[in-house]
């Protein structure tokens, strides 16, 4: 497996860490999502499929070991795990859980890397016909990820190059706000009010594509005071 072909889960509560790996790797070639705690990672999974899962072993709640351990009962998917220098019980116990490596803090963004693909490598190929599409359903319609290609039954959903772009900025954060700033900062438009309300406007025309009832969304949602919300079912 290569890394355009890998879809990776990023767990950390920290979010300039979570950032700073989810851009690094996606320079790489990778698929990245990203989530903030063991809780918000449950519901990423389960309307997404992972290759691999890079976990931070401590965070608030219910930590990285516990989250691999209930993982293990229900998923095959590999699991890295990020542990504190020194930290060697947690080590032993995150493996022991059913992690598949583990790489103490601080690290290089080289060496995870080269851990990541490792695993990677070892993975057995799936077969064309058993791939799993890696797609978000939003009631009648889906949206394929990879493809950036969106339909309704047998129709496509025609989407303008910005509104494809919205859906791929919101599909690599399921259930998580994004910002109007950060919206308006990965859309590659000059920061500013300005900028924000076109986004406004942009959000509300692709709601009429995706929503049963715009002026009451379900599945892209506004969050008081954090941004939008992707929620698929």
């Amino acid at each position: 497996m290569s890394a355009l072909d890998a879809h990776l889960l990023i767990v950390d509560d920290d979010e300039r860490i979570r950032d700073l790996l989810k851009k690094f790797l996606m320079r790489h070639g990778f698929l990245v999502t990203a989530a903030r705690d063991a809780e918000h990672a449950r519901r990423v999974l389960k309307g997404l499929e992972f290759d691999l899962i890079v976990m931070d072993v401590m965070m608030p709640g219910e930590d990285g070991v516990s989250l691999t351990r209930s993982l293990r009962e229900i998923l095959s998917t590999p699991i890295l795990l990020l542990t504190a220098k020194g930290e060697t019980e947690n080590r032993i116990a995150g493996l022991e859980a059913g992690a598949d490596d583990y790489l103490p803090k601080p690290f290089e963004p080289k060496e995870l890397l080269l851990r990541i693909n490792a695993i990677l490598r070892r993975m057995p190929e799936t077969p064309v016909a058993e791939t799993v599409p890696k797609i978000l359903h939003l009631g009648p319609i889906r949206y394929d990820i990879e493809r950036g290609e969106m339909w309704q039954g047998d129709t496509p959903v025609r989407l303008t190059a910005t509104e494809s772009q919205l859906m791929k900025i919101f599909a690599a954060f399921p259930g998580e706000p994004v910002t109007r700033a950060k919206l308006v900062e990965d859309l590659g438009r000059d920061r500013g009010q300005a900028q924000e309300r076109a986004v406004d406007v942009q959000i509300t025309r692709l709601r009429r594509k995706v929503e049963p009832n715009p002026k009451q969304p379900r599945y892209l949602q506004t969050v008081r005071g954090a941004g939008y919300m992707l929620a698929p079912d």
